[in-house]
């Protein structure tokens, strides 16, 4: 008994001593394909995971499902940046975000800048610009004689219309609060109006800018006799004597002008780029510029004769321009005025008297025309009363 029990003892101690080997020569197997936390293949987990999200990483470590993974979600994949640099933009200074802020604006102000405007650039008459292209004599002051009657309330004129009713066109007229806009009656006649009082209204932009506005609301239903800025009438009954002795002549005029509307038209180019179409075109100014150019001594005389030949060029093409704008646009426009141009740049500055059917073919013509021609630049404004083709103005101040 006690030798059988030794034998099994020894046999038990064997068994042992040889089964941690063999387990010993599996782990280092098993430790590569699933590592534990903690263990040296812990770098390349960590590695994948930025990568992959820790899901797919838990469910899927083998290199293949790890790829897979990138391909599908490089967003998720993409490294966080580094403190450093967070902590560096954070600390940048305030005046610095500031300039690079102010930078990008003049970036894009230049931009826009280097843009060309457009050749055709129609303005409304409620543009701030766009009382500069009318003829001068549309925005002349005429003050009244001053009256001294401190208190006395008169008659601001502003147009006449036909009309054979009282009408109200509401709170428009000059003044620090808008003054209510009415019709004096005359027959078939009246004077659109507004309470003011009697004094010399000044020609500031923002009354001048109020007297127009106050007669575009009343042509778009009516056809207009604008009167002078500043024309004001101490009672009703002047008014009245004003409608009755000029009677025939406003009836006159308003039926010559029924349906019609002014534009006007500015035309500009650039001197010194028509300058060296003119150079390369004309072999005498082309000559002289070139012995201007080369030549070492005097060339007081050439540069006088080259003026002249520049002068004379640029007055003929300057009127050929002109001369066809008026021929093209006389189809749609009844009558034109040329009145005198505004500074260098200006070639033309015209008004046309439209109808009100031809207002779309003379918008037509003038883009047909500044398509045709890239060297200049048109700007035309409208639609106005017919400031420029009504000539019993002068009439009106002396009556």
């Amino acid at each position: 008994m006690g030798a059988s029990k030794r034998a099994a003892a020894k046999g038990k101690a064997r068994r042992a001593k040889a089964a941690p080997a063999k387990a010993t020569k599996v782990a280092p197997k098993a430790t590569k394909a699933a590592p534990a936390k903690g263990t040296k293949a812990a770098p390349k987990a960590t590695k994948a995971t930025k990568v992959a999200p820790a899901k797919a990483a838990k469910v899927a470590p083998a290199k293949a499902a790890l790829a897979k993974a990138a391909k599908v979600a490089p967003a998720k994949a993409a490294p966080a940046p580094p403190k450093s640099a967070k902590r560096a933009k954070a600390s940048a200074p305030a005046g610095a975000r500031a300039a690079a802020e102010s930078g990008r604006r003049s970036a894009a102000k230049r931009g826009r800048r280097d843009t060309p405007p457009p050749r055709v650039q129609r303005l409304p008459p409620s543009a701030p610009e766009a009382r500069d292209a009318i003829s001068p004599v549309a925005v002349r002051a005429l003050p009244p004689e001053p009256v001294a009657l401190e208190g006395t309330r008169g008659k601001y004129v502003y147009c006449v219309i036909h009309a054979d009713r009282a009408l109200n066109f509401g709170p428009l007229g000059i003044g620090a609060e808008p003054a209510e806009v009415h019709t004096v009656n005359f027959k078939d006649i009246a004077a659109v109006v507004s309470d003011t009082p009697i004094a010399v209204h000044e020609p500031t932009r923002a009354n001048v800018l109020t007297h127009e506005r106050v007669n575009e609301t009343v042509m778009r239903d009516h056809t207009v006799i604008p009167m002078s800025f500043g024309t004001v009438f101490k009672t009703r009954d002047d008014i009245h004597e004003l409608l009755r002795s000029a009677y025939e002549a406003f009836k006159d005029v308003l039926v010559k002008m029924e349906d019609k509307l002014e534009f006007g038209l500015k035309v500009l180019w650039d001197r010194d780029v028509i300058v060296r179409e003119l150079e390369t075109e004309n072999e005498d100014i082309r000559r002289l510029k070139s012995e201007i150019t080369s030549q070492k001594g005097s060339t007081y005389f050439a540069r006088m004769q080259y003026g002249r030949l520049v002068d004379g060029a640029l007055q003929a093409r300057s009127e050929r321009y002109v001369q066809e704008i008026f021929d093209a646009l006389r189809p749609a426009s009844v009558a034109s005025r040329a009145n005198r141009p505004i500074g260098d740049r200006m070639i033309m500055n015209a008004a046309f008297l439209v109808r009100r059917d031809k207002e779309a073919d003379f918008d037509r013509i003038v883009k047909q025309i500044g398509a045709n021609h890239a060297q200049l630049t048109f700007k035309y404004t409208g639609p106005w009363p017919p400031y420029n083709f009504v000539n019993i103005r002068l009439k009106l101040e002396r009556a």
